[in-house]
């Protein structure tokens, strides 16, 4: 479990590609306290922690992770979101974070507004349906608020603070961002979903 709040851009510093593809991250803050086994988010997809040395960890991706996030672009030196699993004692200072990418995004559009930028970012509008206006989403795992919601895209303001310590400084019109929505909005789904069936079912005596 994850907050969306980054603490701190790491950076690759190898990728060795086969069946498992391994990865080292060069960093600093998100390695007090972490031991093999950990979880750590990487531009939000939660990845178990392989091995702890000075100044990096390693993780190994499955095929399916790299099918379905933006791990699969990642180069030597490609800049990366890193948070640490939430601690029981935590602040939730973002909002309930999974690490489990539900699509990939691409930034259709970067305009500032006062001392923000505007991010317009499209998506499959499969998921358009969990996205509201005021809400909360998961952008290559930092915990942003919906400003605006259509079939096919999203906006996101983002203060500078935020853009800053974060890879959205670096990303560009056309680069991919991971997009994991609300869980609760995917609960609320299932729930209303159930309840439907079973109203059907008693209104038609099956």
């Amino acid at each position: 479990m994850f907050t969306g709040i980054i603490e701190e851009i790491g950076k690759v510093k190898m990728i060795q590609r086969g069946d498992i593809t391994k990865i080292a991250i060069e960093c600093d803050k998100v390695l007090n306290g972490t031991r093999i086994g950990d979880s750590i988010a990487v531009n939000g997809v939660c990845l178990t922690v392989t091995n702890v040395g000075k100044n990096l960890f390693t993780a190994d991706l499955m095929r399916e992770t790299l099918k379905s996030s933006n791990l699969g672009n990642l180069k030597i030196g490609s800049m990366v979101n890193l948070e640490r699993a939430l601690s029981i004692s935590g602040r939730l200072n973002g909002h309930i974070v999974t690490g489990h990418v539900d699509t990939v995004g691409t930034i259709v559009n970067k305009n500032r507004i006062m001392n923000s930028n505007v991010f317009k970012i499209k998506i499959d509008e499969r998921y358009s349906k969990y996205v509201v206006s005021k809400g909360s989403i998961a952008v290559d795992g930092i915990s942003l608020t919906v400003v605006e919601a259509l079939a096919s895209y999203f906006t996101v303001s983002v203060i500078p603070h935020t853009e800053l310590n974060t890879t959205l400084n670096f990303k560009r019109i056309g680069d991919s961002v991971n997009i994991e929505v609300d869980i609760l909005s995917k609960y609320a789904e299932k729930l209303l979903l159930k309840k439907g069936m079973k109203e059907l079912v008693l209104e038609n005596g099956f």
